[in-house]
């Protein structure tokens, strides 16, 4: 099919940072009619999705930004999660995104059209599309997690989970239950203890939580960010520096570097020391897994609730919710008139990948996925699914920042479309020698890695699939990844 003859060049599903960051490049390589299709009524992913009390970025601001569009005017160190719903319309403004967005969008399923050489986009409306190529940048954490605990449905007081949060609601006289102990957790509970007459926090399993030096950044500074942008290169390169080490070294080498990795535990249990007064509630909130077995996150609130005396930590089992209240294994019945969800996301069962995606001989790639082993060519690109590019994919997360990870993928995506133009060609498809390569390679590398050198038994960390494999993470530095995301060969690929 002729390309005047198909509805865009490309679809992109995702209006987040991945989405932001494939238009921008895809524009770069001459594609203009684009769609981007978004589920949401605004753009922005998690941070539209996201906007409960305590809200903030667990990277420091000047990494979680793109470096070819820095943002000098960050008011903390740890900025709110509002800044950056409004650094993701800057983008999109600046860079000429918004009119290539359609809101309120669920795309279904998409399949490849083997004779035609393009995909056929279905969405919930009962619309279809085609395209050339299909974009999946769907996030890595865009599918909430609902508990089901007998009896969910009979509870009579109010359910709130953190991704449909009701702004203004008040905690005040409230006897309240948040279940969960993740990193939104860890931001959201001190702000609910402020007010609520009674807060219990059910823990399954606790979080490695380390000092966070966050600050106000003077306007002077963000002055001297905006008059000499060398100056805020110069902050974000020390502040990589910094994640790689942690990183790298304690997550990913943590064979050859286990004591820097020991150093880190060591650093959350003195955290936890001085902030906890209680032995016993110390004991509970200590991981027993090793330090980056799931990603540890920065507080200095968090703790310090516990010594509060209108907090309480369960972490005896739920048996079931009843409707004033959740009763536990060791028998104790919590009453309560309000239920949190801190319950994070689902990844590997509905995340890899987001919507039914059937590419060439008809192979379904959320089936293949989870029959076989989760895998994609330097973490976007998958055999038998020609012109697909998935920016949440196996072995794609990169250091611990998730701009590292687009702004690679962008790399990936000017190179790939640069050799489509000097052949002449627009269809590309990774070998499966390519692909399996690469398999093999990341799983090697992560041999030396906390996930199968360490300890994790009880860390139950969503960088483990359902066949126990770590296959989230990229086994390689930030310099690394951006290297070979700029240099892969361009024969991995055949073109036509």
């Amino acid at each position: 099919m002729d390309n005047a003859a198909l509805d865009h060049d490309v679809v992109i599903v995702g209006a987040g940072f991945g989405g932001l960051g494939s238009a921008i490049e895809l524009k770069r390589q001459g594609l203009e009619n684009i769609a981007i299709l978004e589920r949401e009524d605004d753009l922005g992913g998690t941070w539209y999705v996201n906007h409960y009390p305590g809200l903030a970025v667990d990277i420091a601001s000047v990494t979680y930004s793109f470096s070819f569009e820095p943002n000098p005017y960050w008011s903390r160190l740890f900025a709110p999660g509002p800044e950056l719903k409004r650094y993701a319309d800057h983008v999109a403004d600046t860079y000429d995104l918004r009119r290539h967005m359609e809101f309120g969008v669920l795309v279904e399923r998409a399949e490849w059209d083997d004779d035609a050489h393009h995909w056929t986009v279905h969405t919930a409306d009962g619309r279809s599309r085609t395209a050339r190529y299909l974009v999946t940048a769907t996030g890595f954490l865009s599918q909430p997690h609902t508990p089901d605990f007998e009896g969910m449905d009979s509870f009579a007081g109010k359910i709130l989970h953190t991704t449909a949060w009701e702004d203004g609601y008040d905690f005040t006289g409230k006897r309240v239950a948040v279940i969960g102990t993740g990193a939104t957790a860890v931001q959201l509970i001190p702000e609910i203890a402020r007010t609520a007459t009674a807060l219990t926090v059910f823990q399954r399993t606790p979080i490695w939580v380390v000092p966070k030096i966050d600050f106000a950044i003077p306007k002077p500074v963000q002055d001297l960010f905006a008059a000499v942008p060398l100056t805020q290169k110069a902050a974000r390169l020390a502040n990589t520096a910094m994640l790689e080490a942690l990183m790298v070294f304690g997550v990913l080498h943590f064979k050859q570097a286990k004591p820097g990795n020991k150093l880190a535990a060591l650093l959350g249990k003195a955290h936890l020391r001085t902030q906890v007064r209680d032995a016993g509630t110390r004991k509970k909130l200590t991981p027993s897994y090793d330090f980056g077995c799931k990603r540890p996150t920065f507080s200095n609130a968090y703790f310090p609730v516990f010594n509060q005396p209108n907090v309480t930590l369960q972490t005896s089992s739920i048996t079931r919710v009843e409707p004033d209240g959740i009763l536990c294994e060791d028998g104790r019945k919590t009453e309560i008139d309000t239920l949190v969800l801190a319950t994070g996301f689902n990844l590997w069962d509905t995340n890899f990948p987001a919507f039914q995606i059937v590419g060439r001989e008809g192979r379904d790639l959320g089936a293949w996925w989870r029959e076989g082993r989760f895998q994609a060519y330097e973490g976007v690109a998958v055999p038998k699914m020609p012109n697909f590019l998935s920016l949440n994919s196996p072995y794609s997360y990169s250091g611990l920042s998730y701009f590292t990870t687009v702004e690679g993928q962008m790399k990936h995506i000017a190179r790939l479309f640069g050799e489509l133009r000097r052949r002449g060609a627009d269809t590309f498809e990774v070998t499966e020698d390519a692909n399996t390569r690469y398999l093999d390679r990341a799983t090697r590398a992560l041999d030396s890695s906390v996930f199968y050198a360490g300890d994790c038994a009880s860390s139950r960390s969503y960088y483990f699939n359902q066949h126990g494999e770590a296959t989230l993470l990229r086994p390689a530095s930030t310099l690394t990844t951006l290297r070979e995301m700029d240099s892969f060969p361009l024969d991995d690929y055949t073109y036509a």
